[in-house]
């Protein structure tokens, strides 16, 4: 058996399976350290999403964790998928009506190549946005939101409403077809502050309105003033430090 092993191996040898690989060039090498930059990026803004769940839950009461703690796990699966078969098409596909949107079809494959580690590589960074854009509303409206209608509202931003405000300002990242119309006119975003924050955090701010406070934040008097404002003090004021530090290192992927 050990012959029978070796002879196979030593053929497989003499076939030009164990032949040195080419050299890899200078353009090789850049390719590879962009993906492997890129990818790392990608990650650090994805452990994020562990620290908005401690953040929230943290300082928030204990009676509503594990409700919080399923809204950030499920925005991120909901809007990943979401992102993957329509988003993705709408921010980095060839831009239509004056730069107003872009599309080049369902899916991502059929924007992208799909093929090469780099096309991955990128709509993988892509999607960590878009999952950080829908999950700030999160804090915004927690402890009085029903599960079921978040999980429709990280639906429809993802699909829509983020990727065609990013179209606008980061299409032209897909190549020059993609540019859009805010983009065109010499706008430029770093590290996501309008992209992604500035939308999420207008997204927070109409959902905080709709609610309105939770139920027993504010006592008013016969006439409708306010007379009081009661406290609803965090649960877990270590949870949601630990939060904060981890939200802290995953934000250097951003920049």
């Amino acid at each position: 058996m050990k012959k029978l092993v070796l002879c196979s191996l030593l053929a497989l040898g003499a076939g030009g399976v164990f032949a040195a690989d080419a050299a890899p060039t200078a353009a090789d090498v850049q390719t590879n350290l962009n993906v492997v930059w890129t990818l790392l990026g990608g990650i650090l803004v994805f452990v994020m999403q562990a620290g908005f769940a401690l953040v929230e839950t943290g300082f928030t009461r204990a009676k509503n964790a594990a409700n919080i703690m399923m809204k950030n796990l499920m925005d991120f699966a909901f809007g990943s998928i979401v992102f993957y078969f329509i988003g993705a098409a709408l921010m980095f596909g060839a831009s239509k009506l004056g730069g107003a949107l872009g599309w080049g079809g369902i899916c991502m494959p059929s924007v992208f190549a799909g093929e090469g580690t780099w096309d991955w590589t990128f709509f993988f960074f892509q999607t960590m946005f878009a999952a950080t854009a829908a999950t700030i509303v999160s804090g915004a409206v927690a402890e009085r939101i029903q599960f079921r209608s978040y999980l429709i509202y990280t639906a429809l931003v993802s699909a829509f409403v983020y990727p065609v405000t990013g179209h606008w300002m980061w299409g032209g990242l897909h190549g020059a077809a993609s540019v859009g119309w805010i983009e065109a006119l010499g706008f430029h975003d770093f590290a996501g502050s309008t992209v992604v924050h500035s939308v999420g955090g207008w997204l927070a701010l109409a959902g905080a309105m709709v609610l309105g406070p939770r139920i027993g934040k504010f006592e008013k008097d016969a006439s409708g003033k306010i007379v009081k404002v009661n406290a609803f003090p965090g649960h877990n004021i270590p949870l949601g430090c630990l939060g904060v530090f981890i939200l802290w290192f995953g934000w250097y992927g951003f920049n």
